[in-house]
């Protein structure tokens, strides 16, 4: 199984929102650059990493941020929030991202998502995230009236092969994942899915492993310590 430490953007400083809300932030850092060394002394060989900014509103305010993480290198980083463009998708996957997330965009444009897909394949995944089973968007605030796994199995029929899957209602909160919708979405065979939201035990990682998800994102519980990121890769592995 693949671990993605997450480093969430807001205003350029390293945080991380409570169930999607923008008014429950916690700021854990200052410099998202010593956030990445830290992670890749720690062993970590993927960064996941969200500007919630342009999640909100579609403006690239962290993209300098962002460009400084790359630069850095030692890392596979796969980029979300606000990308809703060809233009935007190129000026990241120039700074070496090698993956950028589709979200509003998958929703309301979904010609634009699978046309991206055959041009650029797997450099392009599509964050799903939902809130009570049906996939919410501009930076969650918006529900749309598909459930989450219905819009999975869409994706992968229109030649998506990853999604990043988030259970908002977890996010944030340290309480578990949802392991009975990873279960779910572990039906649809072809599908490369990380486990987002609320992953916060070793037992668990492994658990998701069994099911058969790819990989697994890590938040809050790394920034709390409940989690040690060294321990967690030499449990669960990378590969």
């Amino acid at each position: 199984m693949q671990i993605f430490p997450a480093i969430d953007l807001r205003g350029g400083q390293v945080v991380r929102l409570r169930q999607g809300d923008y008014d429950k932030m916690t700021i854990y850092g200052q410099d998202p650059c010593a956030a990445a060394r830290d992670f890749l002394a720690a062993g970590a060989e993927y960064l996941h990493v969200v500007d919630l900014d342009g999640a909100k509103d579609g403006t690239p305010v962290n993209f300098g941020s962002i460009a400084a993480i790359a630069k850095q290198g030692g890392l596979y980083m796969e980029v979300g929030g606000g990308i809703r463009t060809e233009d935007r998708i190129r000026q990241y996957l120039d700074l070496g991202v090698g993956r950028c997330i589709l979200g509003t965009a998958a929703v309301k444009d979904f010609d634009f998502t699978v046309r991206m897909v055959r041009k650029y394949g797997d450099r392009i995944a599509v964050g799903v995230d939902a809130r009570d089973g049906y996939v919410a968007v501009n930076g969650w605030k918006e529900l749309s009236e598909e459930r989450g796994v219905d819009f999975c199995r869409r994706l992968f029929d229109a030649g998506v092969r990853t999604v990043i899957y988030t259970d908002i209602s977890r996010d944030g909160m340290e309480a578990g994942t949802n392991l009975d919708l990873y279960r779910e979405l572990a039906e649809i065979r072809g599908l490369n899915v990380t486990a987002s939201g609320g992953v916060s035990s070793i037992a668990e990682l492994r658990r998701l492993r069994a099911i058969g998800t790819h990989a697994a994102i890590l938040g809050k519980a790394l920034y709390t310590g409940r989690l040690d990121l060294k321990t967690v890769i030499e449990e669960v592995g990378t590969c």
